[in-house]
């Protein structure tokens, strides 16, 4: 039987954790799923009880890995866990966030759809975190499409099932302190034509505390993301272009 890591980030989340932990871990119970998969939540520096919430329920929930490391923001902390999850051998890695904006029961279609596509990733097409989430995704699809010249559905979704050899491969691309890997992993899936599903979710209010990255943080993270994605797509299709020429 194939192994997932779940993949969760957490930053500040002594509110959420706990219920977000308890509510996904049942996820790991799925009859065809490998006995050695892991629900993993990777501490980025937090600077509440976070950390001693999950150590104290590591004894009550054995599959929980927990790992620490210095801040560096979601997006470094996301390429962390999922590299921690390819050293460990996964099959396939699930990555969802910490503030209980997404919901387990969906995931169980997107595992049934696990051998036919590279990456089965949500959209949100019901959103309920407000207009400003709303705007700045509208804003990124746009972007995307000006310096890629693709149109992805819903880049930065945080509920995305992924073959583990194949984002391996992908991740090659990114840098480890690139604070968007998930919207670059989308984009890279589609200039390639990887084979890419796209399922609707319910995407609910953050459950509790606050959310550390406000619409000033989320412009300065977008205008330097800019800055790469013309870079990297040049890169790519001077790869291409060699291709081409080689044939």
């Amino acid at each position: 039987m194939e192994k997932l890591y779940i993949v969760i980030p957490a930053y500040n989340e002594a509110e959420n954790i706990q219920g977000v932990v308890e509510e996904w871990y049942r996820v790991l119970e799925l009859a065809d799923m490998s006995k050695e998969s892991r629900l993993l939540v990777i501490d980025d520096g937090s600077r509440d009880d976070t950390f001693q919430i999950l150590c104290g329920m590591k004894e009550k929930i054995p599959k929980l890995l927990v790992a620490t490391k210095d801040n560096s923001g979601h997006g470094p902390t996301l390429l962390y866990g999922y590299q921690y999850a390819i050293r460990e051998g996964a099959d396939f890695i699930f990555q969802t966030d910490s503030d209980g904006q997404t919901r387990p029961e969906e995931f169980e279609g997107f595992w049934k759809k696990r051998a036919d596509y590279d990456m089965v990733i949500g959209y949100r097409n019901k959103r309920q975190d407000g207009c400003s989430r709303v705007f700045v995704t509208k804003v990124l699809k746009l972007v995307i499409w000006i310096c890629f010249g693709v149109k992805v559905t819903d880049a930065n979704t945080p509920f995305r099932l992924m073959n583990a050899e194949v984002l391996n491969e992908q991740m090659k691309n990114i840098p480890d302190n690139f604070n968007l890997p998930n919207v670059l992993i989308s984009v890279i899936y589609e200039k390639k034509g990887l084979k890419t599903k796209y399922i609707p979710i319910t995407f609910r209010s953050r459950q509790g505390g606050v959310n550390s990255i406000n619409l000033r943080k989320i412009c300065g993270i977008g205008l330097r993301a800019v800055i790469y994605f013309m870079a990297l797509n040049k890169a790519m299709e001077n790869v291409k272009s060699e291709g081409c020429h080689e044939r």
